[in-house]
């Protein structure tokens, strides 16, 4: 069976940037399950891996644009120290859910002053060519539940 939209598809990767230091890995863990063409991953992996089926391997270079995006300078801003109330060690690296006026949004403190805190709400991947070392372990037709709830179940997959 190959790939293809309404899919379940379970495969293990490894990302790397163009360093080649690895970001992320499924090694040592369940393979990671999707349901394809819901965009439940970055658009540029979803993509290469339409046709493939179990047993493929593959390697993708995914551009920022087909990735996480762009770096966004309008999401780096630099915030009075007083918005983190109740939050006595601020440290560059932590993060906070931001309030924005399109909702709760997720932020990383990259640097401070005496009366400012720098906050950057860009995905800590943007910006990056990243590198995908993909096999693909499994392409099964996906169930009614799973398509009527956008995600995989099971292993690798969404537990209700």
């Amino acid at each position: 069976m190959q790939v293809a939209d309404k899919k379940i598809v379970r495969i293990h990767y490894t990302l790397s940037n163009v360093d080649g230091e690895v970001m992320d890995s499924s090694e040592g863990q369940e393979p990671l399950a999707y349901l394809h063409g819901t965009g439940s991953i970055v658009p540029g992996l979803e993509k290469e891996l339409l046709g493939k089926q179990a047993g493929d391997k593959v390697n993708v270079e995914v551009t920022p644009e087909e990735g996480y995006g762009e770096l966004n300078a309008e999401l780096v801003q630099e915030v009075d120290r007083a918005a983190f109330e109740g939050v006595d060690d601020i440290q560059v690296g932590m993060r906070f859910m931001a309030q924005t006026a399109w909702g709760e949004q997720p932020v990383i403190v990259t640097a401070m002053t005496e009366e400012t805190v720098t906050v950057d709400g860009n995905h800590p991947l943007a910006g990056q060519t990243l590198k995908f070392d993909v096999e693909l372990v499994e392409v099964r037709d996906a169930s009614e539940e799973e398509l009527e709830h956008g995600h995989a179940h099971g292993e690798g997959g969404h537990h209700h």
